[in-house]
């Protein structure tokens, strides 16, 4: 296979690339900085853990700093803190990133360090039994955390026996069940050329880093074939309305619906997203904080899938007004608010989605992600430009079209905690 290149934008230093082996580089050149950092993304995050081993995806995040063929987890430690550098990773449903961020100076160095993590981790027995308590208490950390709880609750509801519906760390009992042979499966079918994206962003030029990628990354991808991911049909979500009792001190409230993967509609729903529920102004805030004094936190988070796109609404409020909150927030998803959006709030959710967008572009790390996530979700860099303009063009219609194809059509879900005090 040879190699295919594309200069993106011309306006900016971002090319991509796909080398012989499947390995897809991307590199965007910011001059003014100093620095690089570099990030593997990995196609293959909780939904694709295997039925028996929930949280794998996100437990090898942690193991594969615990040492590879060459180097003992000390020793990963010191070979990129000795050049000021710093390693760190991330996990979601859809996607795993191992990244680190070095001196411009350090890169080869620092990109074989990487690439050695990704390549040839070795997971030692004793280093994995210790990594495995670790985990077991961020576990612990996130059921002390009612927020977080109830998140994860709605989503094991909202999608019942399937792959998204899982937690990202896992349970006790499933990382517990974690194996070497689990460990080494996943990374054989996920950890391989065709499946990662190689991000560069800082003081980088394209054709060094596709010479260490060729030199450090060069092995062919040997697995037989491609995992399938069990796809989620928007025509069998169930819809449900649930009260638990809980040993907690504030109630807690989480709603959401799901609606099948629309790119047409992408933009749109961010600032749906942007106007009901992010920042000072949205409508729940306003609503329910500064106007009802009924919450300390109210918003709401849009998440993108390959094969669908939910929306969540949260809240915490004292028990005696849990029915107060929920009237309010379904006279709010069916009021003029969102069936005749007003064109002054539009454009206050358009400027709010595009100074986050302009300011994360000044943040490396999230640069980096970004430019990776654009290219695993549309097969393609988007320039910060194109964005710019299907948010500016944005109007009412759009945003009335969204909340229809994302709130007012399909069913809702609503998941509440009650204190049992």
């Amino acid at each position: 296979m040879m190699r295919q290149q594309r200069a993106t934008h011309t306006n900016e230093a971002v090319i991509e690339e796909r080398l012989p082996n499947g390995l897809r580089v991307v590199t965007d050149r910011v001059a003014s900085v100093e620095s690089v950092t570099l990030g593997i993304l990995i196609e293959a995050g909780s939904r694709d853990d295997p039925e028996d081993a929930a949280g794998l995806a996100h437990f090898i995040e942690h193991a594969i700093f615990k040492g590879t063929g060459r180097r003992s987890y000390l020793d990963i430690a010191r070979d990129i803190e000795k050049h000021g550098g710093y390693l760190d990773a991330w996990t979601t449903k859809e996607h795993t990133c191992i990244y680190l961020r070095c001196l411009s100076r350090h890169l080869e160095a620092s990109f074989e360090l990487l690439a050695d993590l990704v390549s040839d981790p070795v997971f030692p027995p004793e280093e994995i039994e210790k990594e495995k308590e670790v985990v077991l208490e961020e576990i612990s950390s996130v059921e002390d955390a009612p927020e977080e709880m109830v998140f994860e609750e709605f989503d094991l509801r909202s999608f019942p026996r399937h792959p998204l519906g899982r937690p990202i760390l896992g349970t006790m009992e499933s990382v517990e069940g974690i194996s070497a042979s689990h460990l080494t499966a996943f990374i054989r079918e996920h950890y391989r050329p065709s499946k990662m994206i190689l991000s560069a962003t800082g003081n980088v030029r394209h054709a060094e880093i596709t010479g260490l990628a060729e030199r450090f990354l060069n092995r062919a991808d040997m697995s037989s074939g491609c995992a399938t991911r069990m796809m989620f049909r928007p025509e069998d979500y169930r819809p449900f309305n649930k009260t638990l009792k809980k040993r907690i001190s504030q109630s807690q409230i989480v709603q959401g619906t799901a609606a099948g993967r629309n790119d047409r509609l992408f933009y749109a729903t961010m600032a749906l997203n942007s106007m009901l529920g992010s920042g000072m102004s949205s409508l729940l805030n306003l609503e329910l904080r500064e106007k009802r004094g009924l919450a300390y936190s109210a918003y709401s988070a849009v998440s993108f899938y390959d094969d669908l796109t939910t929306l969540n609404i949260y809240t915490g409020t004292d028990a005696l007004k849990i029915d107060t909150a929920l009237k309010l927030i379904e006279e709010l998803l069916h009021g003029p608010a969102l069936l005749h959006p007003d064109p002054g709030e539009v454009e206050t959710a358009k400027a709010k989605l595009l100074g986050s967008h302009i300011m994360g572009m000044e943040k490396m790390t999230r640069r980096m992600s970004q430019v990776a996530t654009d290219i695993s979700y549309f097969g393609r860099y988007v320039p910060p430009e194109e964005k710019t303009a299907k948010i500016e063009a944005l109007t009412p219609l759009d945003i009335r079209e969204a909340a229809r194809d994302l709130i007012l059509e399909p069913p809702l879900s609503t998941l509440v905690y009650r204190p049992s005090r």
